[in-house]
């Protein structure tokens, strides 16, 4: 049996700053002024609003300073250039809690790569507001926590939920066809990015049953978005988008049917780039280095 060659420990800096002459040159100086080897890098420069934006990825071998202290060597760069940044070191695996209702096709999908390792990512809790998927947490040894809501009973709901965030420690949340929208003060109190994955190729057919939508207007494409959750119905920043060809035999079932393959897909590519330290927001946009 093929056994993964085990990671190489290296660190992600990612950058976001007003675009500015000798940056690169500046930040590939102070990797080489540590002994650092970079691997990865690259960067885009919107022209249209002045934003720079890089990811750059460097081995730890051979470099020296340790490793946490990366973060506050790099400060007085980034005050030069009046940058936002974030250092994450690859084998740190980040803790993500999957909420979802009654579908189960992306659950089970993100827990069987995570299973096999393609993502790095550490799951410790799955929450509902339903009892239905709670096989797949049995099945992967995961605790899995029920949260019914209602109408009525919504805010003492989130609060539960945040409550079980916090003590998961949890660094993302991915609504894998969590069937609930989260309210406003639920995003400003999370303190962590959300990932939601929307069974349309957005801007079209947002909001319910955008199937029964596509399928009213005899569409030849369907699509899934995944985009980060902002307290703007299915309008966050868009991560990852893909698309599948339909006809007229198709009917709305064929329609869902064919969309759960695309929903699992983008929604794992989204995870992956998330966690992976790919992706970057500035303002409704992100740009995502492959």
């Amino acid at each position: 049996m093929r056994t993964m060659a085990p990671r190489k420990e290296s660190v992600v800096l990612l950058i976001h700053c007003k675009d500015r002459r000798g940056i690169v040159a500046r930040v590939s100086g102070f990797i080489h002024d540590f002994g650092g080897n970079i691997l990865d890098s690259e960067h885009h420069t919107d022209e249209e609003t002045n934003e720079f934006l890089m990811r750059m990825e460097f081995a730890t071998e051979g470099l020296q300073i340790p490793s946490d202290e990366i973060a506050a060597a790099f400060a007085p760069v980034a005050k030069t250039f009046e940058m936002r940044y974030e250092v994450r070191h690859s084998s740190r695996r980040t803790r993500v809690a999957m909420l979802v209702s009654k579908q189960d096709h992306c659950l089970a999908d993100l827990l069987q790569r995570h299973k096999r390792d393609e993502l790095h990512i550490d799951v410790p809790v799955i929450i509902s507001n339903h009892d239905t998927c709670a096989g797949w947490a049995e099945l992967f040894k995961i605790p899995f926590s029920v949260c019914p809501v209602t109408k009525e009973t919504k805010p003492q709901q989130e609060e539960q939920v945040l409550s079980l965030l916090r003590e998961h420690r949890i660094e993302l949340v991915v609504m894998a066809r969590y069937m609930q929208i989260l309210s406003a003060n639920f995003l400003s109190q999370v303190g962590c990015p959300v990932i939601n994955i929307h069974h349309s190729f957005l801007p079209a057919f947002m909001g319910a049953n955008p199937y029964r939508q596509a399928y009213d207007r005899g569409v030849k494409i369907i699509g899934a978005t995944a985009h980060y959750a902002t307290e703007d119905l299915d309008e966050g920043p868009i991560i990852e988008q893909d698309v599948m060809r339909v006809g007229h035999r198709d009917t709305v079932d064929d329609l869902v049917r064919k969309g759960r393959d695309l929903e699992e897909i983008v929604l794992a590519r989204a995870v992956r780039r998330h966690v992976e330290r790919r992706v970057l927001v500035y303002g409704r946009k992100t740009v995502v280095f492959d």
